[in-house]
């Protein structure tokens, strides 16, 4: 046991001195202590995973019970980090925002990424929101010389709380030699984004508890406007369910929220694959392992990446997310509700997806007069605007064409759950979309039900590509 206990303390400090690659010594370990604790904690079949972890590429499915059972890593890697400038706050924040940077040959943009960040905020996000820049270079005069510039122009945020710049010393990396030349990268290239995962692995491990949720960008981005108003209205959307991730841009590891209590494990996952993969690869390994299959990102994308040069030997990286729009605060509220609809649905077209804010639809097929869609919200609620869209530009004539939107209210349950006794029709359907403003004047209820009525019979399937709806104050509790 003096051996085991031995052998963790020294897994323990990633020292560069180490001559074993990390991940090997830490499933042998695992195997070790899996194969003589006597309370028989893993199954004879995890057993033969963890033998064969070393010998097969990395599978989501194959080892999420592996990982969050026997490498249930919740604790904090043992890294005393540099304070360059600024001091955590002794009250949690809602969001973190973390960022990592290191010397680049071509360009600087984590500057002008930092301003963007507070110039697109109100002052009442402001109060809920940290920054914390993580220096990671080498370079220590680079790092000192960039903090004073930092310093200069964002003081205020610094005195603030809301911005903090830290560095993780050298010594606490692992071997940056001698790595795994996967996917025939150059040397080069295969030593710079193994240490970029360690270099995020350091940043999520200081930021773990500073808030309750937790953002990445890179730093060579520009935010929309009020961000975190939109970022906060999918968060209360995702209310009761399950999720790892939420993405709010299409573009590396841009835009990615997690729950703060998931950064340990999320930490010690990047340092323990470091040499394997880049970094937004691992990241869908990651969210794989803890059981959410599919990536659920957001539209209009909330940040756009900037640079042209890339950290990587200055070069060229133009790449442009298409859905980036700079003013969010038009995202919908949608506020909970059950869907229910008596259409056909094909195959996981269902209800709910037309109703979230993912990229995502109903599909359903051939409807008939009579069918409908309907929105059955938890509490009564006023409605300012409605938008609903049908058909997607691949399947244009999957649209709804002929059909009407009514607004309803008067619960009463049924067999088929709670329905609105009484509607009222705001509108026809034009080309499979309608657009209604103004809902709160000319509707003198609180809405408890918005249904979609096909009034005609089609042989087209139908796609609801989105439903969109925008609140008001004063809803009835």
């Amino acid at each position: 046991m003096r051996l085991v206990l031995k052998y963790l303390d020294k897994m323990r400090c990633f020292r560069k001195r180490s001559t074993i690659p990390f991940l090997v010594a830490l499933i042998t370990f695992l195997l070790f202590i899996n194969l003589y604790i006597e309370d028989g904690y893993v199954l004879e079949e995890d057993k033969r995973q963890l033998r064969e972890t070393s010998m097969h590429p990395l599978n989501s499915e194959r080892y999420v019970h592996t990982f969050k059972d026997i490498t249930n890593f919740s604790g904090m890697i043992n890294v005393t980090y540099r304070y360059l400038a600024g001091t955590p706050l002794p009250r949690k924040k809602y969001l973190t925002i973390g960022l990592s940077s290191v010397k680049r040959k071509r360009g600087n943009y984590l500057l002008e990424t930092i301003k963007s960040i507070f110039d697109q905020s109100s002052y009442e996000e402001l109060k809920e929101i940290v920054v914390v820049v993580h220096l990671a270079d080498f370079d220590l005069a680079w790092c000192e010389s960039l903090v004073q510039e930092i310093s200069r122009k964002f003081g205020h945020h610094i005195i603030a709380g809301r911005l903090l710049v830290i560095h993780a010393p050298e010594e606490y990396y692992p071997s940056l030699d001698g790595l795994k030349r996967n996917y025939n990268d150059p040397e080069d290239r295969v030593r710079f984004r193994s240490k970029q995962n360690v270099d995020y692995a350091f940043l999520l491990n200081f930021c773990t508890n500073l808030s309750d949720f937790y953002m990445m960008l890179e730093d060579d981005v520009r935010c929309s406007r009020n961000f975190l108003t939109a970022l906060k209205k999918v968060v209360a959307s995702r209310e009761g369910s399950y999720w790892v991730m939420l993405e709010f841009s299409k573009l590396g590891y841009i835009g990615k929220l997690y729950h703060s209590r998931d950064l340990p494990r999320l930490a010690h996952f990047l340092l323990m694959f470091y040499q394997e993969m880049p970094c937004d690869w691992l990241l869908i390994h990651f969210r794989g392992l803890l059981a959410q299959k599919d990536a659920i990102r957001f539209k209009p994308s909330l940040f756009q990446h900037m640079g042209y040069y890339s950290s990587y030997k200055g070069a060229e990286n133009k790449l442009k997310d298409d859905d980036f729009e700079e003013d969010s605060l038009d995202i919908p509220d949608n506020p909970p509700a059950s869907l229910y609809t008596n259409i056909n649905v094909f195959e996981s077209y269902d209800a709910a997806k037309a109703y979230s804010s993912v990229d995502e639809y109903f599909w359903g097929k051939a409807p008939s007069t009579g069918d409908f869609y309907v929105i059955v919200f938890n509490k009564a609620t006023k409605i300012s605007k409605i938008k609903i869209i049908t058909g997607t530009d691949d399947r244009q004539n999957d649209i709804l064409h002929h059909g009407a939107l009514e607004v309803g209210e008067k619960l009463v349950g049924t067999k088929k759950g709670r329905q609105c006794s009484t509607y009222i029709t705001l509108g026809e359907f034009k080309n499979g979309n309608i657009e209604v403003h103004d809902v709160d004047h000319k509707i003198a209820f609180d809405i408890e039900c918005v249904r979609i009525v096909v009034t005609a019979s089609q042989k087209e399937w139908l796609i609801i590509r989105s439903i969109s709806l925008w609140t008001t104050q004063g809803a009835s509790q």
